[in-house]
């Protein structure tokens, strides 16, 4: 059966390998705003992997641009763009720089300069005042935008991306919320984004591609641009472009861009649709809005809804998603190998964060590592027998990973089935796809011949007769529940998250989430409790309920999934005493106690090490939460990396140290 994905794709006379698309994001892989060596690893992977299409991380186009500490800056990136293109054309994928302004909706913290924007309205994020731009700072912006092409045409770059995305200055003239100039830039609101294009143009030629993010939908209706209105726009711009990218999102929406997996995925298709309509094959478009599986992306193209698909968040998964599907397989992949899953879990690929984290993938640890990691299809230097103790995401990517470079591989897991925690977790609307994960790394150790024994316990007296024979041990035994550290009453019952998540019966009654951790897991158990029925409500020291999906950007659209289940907030409390009256609730602030009502509390404190068996033959590699109990991203890097490290002959690694 013909694959349209892996067909190719022409463009200004460039032609992509594939109709896959590697869109632009932050990685915060460089530094002093240029364009690194770990920049050019990471998209050289994926050109190697088989996208069509590759778009460098948006570069500021003016110095006062400077959205976040790495933001690369155009004007220092030629080089890097140009070393970028070097190592992806060999692969025959085109590569394209992201130029944009992210004006209101920028940072002033590092420039120490006025945000720019159409009209003083103050961001709704950061509630900042920017200036009003005056025509000077106007065509300031499109001599930027002239410059950045022209550096990108003489890097040897195959085109650029203009991003009139939903965090972008463009998009900022295109809409009535942000937009309420008297001048001609307000009468025209599109009339910017022509002057940009047509200066660009004038520096690319026409040999090279002209693409064009735009937003086609702020999701506010009313006083945003409308898919109605961005049909319009994507019309009278067609003609003047070599390719359009279908988003949505704007200042009231911007986790609408990428959203987690409380979204389902493939949501851009019936806007996408609109669009394509609309242009009336002018310009080849893009479906965006995580699609994640080759299946989905088959669909879009045959169905007519773009001519090419974005698949970004799957490709730092599996940067080999294109060769493995495609008939025959890849390179070192063979075609029964499926990709390694995307869970949209926005975890650790989603970045724009104070802390300056790499971007990677929490089931892809090699992701924006890859100038440094070792490639983790390497042989062994000399295969061994390794006893892998623990069948949750860290055991399981320790095995797969064994066998892959030629171990003989036993992994042994006392419960009946694999995943550990993190298959408990996948419970629950926008979490049943954790298991998705660990399913791929079961069914690749199983492919590749890992012995598999589940409903067995390991004694030290096994791990002693594994290791005098030369055996290799690494013990993965995960966690277990803290104790309780308050006064407690008979009359209320103390359940874990992970008893409730696997079905643990409650009694009736009101029942209490205290969750002093700010994550996902205390809202996925009141969201589900909800769900069946109880009257629910959840407590947390923090000033919001989940104040660690700040970091992942499902921050808001958590709490009004809470909202609308119906479940009372608790904020800035902890848990003092379970007493005969109920839960004592004690304000961190001002020490006011006053008593909830609940028949259980739902415990959603971290656990602690199941350290047990390691404590007795401590010269085992320990890894995962039986280390300290953490997020899958971790355990699944540990894994790895004591895998490598059992590969290479430096067996006495450093928990959580890549070797």
């Amino acid at each position: 059966m013909a694959q349209r994905l892996t067909e190719r794709l022409t463009l200004a006379g460039r032609t992509a390998r594939s109709r896959v698309l590697f869109g632009p994001h932050e990685t915060n892989l460089g530094s002093d705003r240029s364009l690194s060596e770990r920049h050019v690893a990471y998209y050289e992977r994926r050109a190697r992997g088989g996208t069509g299409i590759l778009v460098t991380e948006v570069a500021s186009v003016h110095a006062d641009d400077w959205p976040y500490e790495r933001a690369p800056l155009a004007a220092q990136c030629e080089a890097g763009w140009r070393d970028i293109a070097a190592a992806c054309r060999p692969h025959g994928t085109l590569v394209l720089a992201g130029l944009g302004h992210t004006g209101l909706q920028g940072s002033s913290a590092y420039s120490q300069s006025a945000l720019w924007a159409p009209s003083r309205v103050a961001d709704v994020v950061t509630r900042e005042l920017p200036m009003e731009m005056e025509l000077a700072e106007i065509d300031s912006l499109i001599d930027g935008f002239r410059s950045a092409a022209a550096a990108a045409r003489a890097a040897g770059l195959d085109g650029v991306e203009l991003d009139a995305g939903p965090r972008s200055l463009l998009r900022q003239f295109h809409s009535g919320l942000t937009n309420l100039r008297g001048d001609r830039y307000g009468a025209d609101r599109l009339r910017l984004t022509r002057e940009v294009i047509d200066a660009v143009r004038g520096e690319l030629g026409g040999d090279r591609v002209l693409s064009l993010r735009l937003s086609c939908d702020e999701l506010a209706p009313w006083a945003g641009i409308t898919p109605e209105i961005a049909a319009g726009h994507a019309g009278e711009l067609a003609e003047s472009l070599d390719l359009l990218v279908v988003v949505r999102g704007g200042p009231m929406s911007a986790q609408a861009y990428r959203p987690d997996s409380h979204t389902a995925p493939v949501f851009n298709v019936k806007l996408c649709s609109m669009i394509r309509d609309a242009v009336a094959g002018a310009v080849p478009v893009v479906l965006q809005g995580s699609v994640i599986e080759w299946g989905q992306a088959e669909r879009a193209l045959d169905e007519g809804v773009a001519d090419a698909v974005e698949m970004t968040r799957a490709q730092i998964a599996d940067p080999d998603l294109v060769v493995t599907a495609r008939p025959g397989g890849g390179p070192r992949r063979p075609a029964q190998a499926a990709p390694r899953p995307c869970v949209l879990c926005n975890q650790t690929c989603q970045v724009r964060d104070p802390r300056n984290p790499i971007v990677t993938c929490v089931g892809n640890p090699s992701a924006g590592h890859e100038s440094i990691d070792p490639d983790e299809t390497l042989p062994a230097r000399e295969p061994r027998d390794v006893l892998v103790v623990g069948g949750g995401p860290a055991g399981l990517e320790a095995a797969r990973v064994l066998a892959m470079r030629g171990h003989r591989v036993t992994l042994a897991e006392r419960g009946p089935r694999l995943g550990g925690m993190l298959r408990v977790a996948a419970v629950g609307s926008g979490r049943d796809s954790l298991a998705n994960l660990v399913d791929w790394q079961e069914s690749e150790c199983r492919r590749l011949g890992v012995r598999v024994e589940t409903g067995r316990a390991v004694d030290s007296g096994e791990i002693d007769a594994a290791m005098s024979s030369g055996g290799v041990v690494i013990v993965a035994t995960g966690s277990v529940a803290g104790p309780w550290p308050g006064d407690r009453h008979d009359g209320t019952e103390i359940v874990g998250a992970p008893e409730v998540l696997a079905g643990h019966p409650l009694p009736d009654g009101p029942i209490l989430v205290f969750d002093p951790v700010g994550g996902p897991v205390g809202i996925a158990v009141a969201e589900r409790l909800a769900a069946r029925g109880h009257e629910v409500s959840i407590a947390t020291p923090d000033q919001v309920v989940g104040v660690q999906l700040g970091m992942t950007g499902d921050l808001s659209s958590a709490d009004v999934r809470l909202q609308r289940a119906g479940i009372t907030r608790h904020l800035s409390v902890t848990v003092r005493a379970i007493g005969a009256d109920g839960v004592v609730l004690e304000n961190v602030y001002t020490g006011e106690r006053r008593a909830q009502a609940a028949a259980a509390l739902i415990d959603c404190s971290h656990r602690i090490p199941d350290e047990s068996l390691f404590l007795q033959r401590p010269t085992a590699i320990r890894i995962g939460d039986c280390v300290a109990p953490r997020t899958a991203a971790e355990a699944i890097r540990e894994g790895r990396a004591a895998a490598v490290a059992i590969s290479s002959g430096a067996v006495a690694i450093s928990s959580g140290v890549r070797p």
